[in-house]
């Protein structure tokens, strides 16, 4: 089986028990329901609880950001 179905299959069974706690809110997930944006943003931020996620940790912290940047901090430009 290719690794990436596999990380995928594991990402999604793991998906309940290390969700981001703000994933049902996150601009990220919504642009990637609308097809803006690759699913693998969610899948290696969001559904595996990456507390690297630049939008996490400044969430946390208080600090504004813009809808539109990625779990890595990148500001991208979302139509």
């Amino acid at each position: 089986m290719c690794p990436k179905i596999i990380k995928n299959i594991k990402n999604i069974l793991n998906s309940k028990n290390n969700r981001c706690k703000r994933y049902q809110s996150c601009p990220i997930k919504f642009y990637v329901d609308q097809g803006k944006l690759d699913p693998e943003w969610v899948e290696n931020y969001c559904l595996v609880g990456n507390k690297n996620c630049v939008r996490y940790q400044m969430e946390e912290s208080g600090i504004d950001h813009p809808d539109n940047m990625l779990p890595n901090g990148t500001i991208k430009n979302i139509n």
